[in-house]
């Protein structure tokens, strides 16, 4: 998540709020977070996050920052105690999610995130955020850890999303093991949300690769989630993760979905993310993506010509083939998506999924700027 770090902070506890620009709030200013320049003290807010020295004239919490270029009417922002300011939700990304716990019961070799043991439970936090969010919200994720690792409490978000943002579409990601328990499946389906799919990833068509790579014994766990999610009618979106350990089988792993999972919604063939353990793993799981392009080529094609909605995502343009390049989405999420000097100039920049900024250098060898247009070749 985007983050902006204080100058000095007179904040001591755990501060949550939607932020104003303007001094214009005259109802229900506590739950808002005044962002200005101005030296005028108003009273009633939350909190005030000013250019300006504040100490000793206000009793208001207050952080002092630099400059307020960051923030936007209608974003949601938590402070911490440190004077650390975390954008929870942004008003202008299409890429807001709601982090339901940190824990899981896999332990993927590539996981950007590793989990933990124990945490505090988020859920009353989460659903004051969801309150937070402004109600013209078009998509909101749900994401983890393994969100189903808060049981039940999973539905109380989905309700609240629902009740709070009437028009957001939602995405959950989940290994999607919690659901081969039917009656879990039912209660998913029972929310009855207008727009709702569940992304789940599965690595290989062979049982022992896929349990080797999420580091647990849950492939036919999984597949029975699937199968019960159908049951019930519910968006499916399977994501593929590619890299040393699973480039070679794309080919065969997308004629295994074709055949045993019709039903998806889409199928996301994903470049990895460099951080967290896939940074510990490196030496077992980076492969150019360039070396990879005609097992993908291939997968996505078998799945595309049988009419199996397909993508690809975090890539960069230079890299594919022209032929996967309809294929390519935008997905790294707005604060950690970058660009390299040589991009500069490429005449599919605007277009190009750019790339991860915790990548580390962790990237292709084939990187350069396109000149062409669509009617030249490179």
């Amino acid at each position: 998540m985007k983050q902006v770090k204080s100058i000095y902070n007179s904040n001591s506890q755990e501060l949550l709020g939607k932020v104003t620009l303007n001094d214009k709030n005259i109802f229900n200013r506590s739950t808002y977070i005044l962002v200005t320049n101005e030296k005028k003290l108003p009273k009633g807010y939350k909190a005030i996050i000013s250019t300006h020295d504040l100490s000793g004239d206000t009793s208001t919490p207050y952080v002092k920052v630099d400059n307020i270029s960051a923030f936007n009417d209608g974003d949601v922002i938590n402070i911490t105690t440190d004077g650390e300011i975390c954008f929870l939700y942004e008003i202008s990304s299409t890429s807001n999610v709601v982090f339901a716990t940190a824990r899981c019961n896999h332990r993927c070799i590539m996981c950007p995130q590793p989990p933990v043991l124990q945490e505090k439970d988020r859920t009353d936090f989460n659903l004051n955020l969801i309150k937070l969010f402004d109600k013209g919200a078009q998509e909101i994720g749900i994401t983890g850890g393994e969100p189903t690792m808060i049981g039940d409490k999973l539905f109380d978000i989905i309700r609240q999303i629902k009740k709070s943002c009437p028009k957001a579409a939602i995405s959950i990601l989940s290994n999607g093991v919690k659901f081969a328990d039917i009656n879990y499946a039912a209660k998913l389906a029972a929310c009855n949300h207008h727009d709702l799919q569940i992304d789940i990833p599965i690595f290989s068509d062979i049982a022992s690769i896929h349990n080797h790579i999420v580091g647990a014994k849950t492939f036919y766990k999984t597949v029975q989630g699937l199968y019960n999610l159908a049951q019930f009618g519910q968006q499916i979106g399977l994501r593929v993760v590619i890299h040393k350990q699973t480039y070679k089988r794309l080919p065969q792993l997308a004629d295994y979905i074709y055949h045993n999972f019709p039903f998806v919604t889409q199928v996301a063939f994903m470049q990895m993310e460099t951080t967290g353990l896939a940074e510990t793993n490196l030496k077992d799981l980076w492969i150019d993506p360039y070396d990879y392009n005609n097992e993908l080529k291939e997968a996505v094609l078998l799945l595309n010509n049988r009419d199996i909605t397909t993508y690809v995502y975090n890539a960069q343009l230079c890299v594919l083939p022209p032929e996967l390049r309809p294929f390519a989405k935008q997905s790294i999420s707005e604060w950690k998506d970058v660009y390299l000097p040589v991009c500069d100039g490429c005449v599919l920049k605007g277009e190009c999924g750019g790339f991860f900024s915790t990548n580390n250098n962790n990237i292709s060898t084939h990187i350069h700027k396109i000149e062409c247009t669509d009617s030249c070749t490179e």
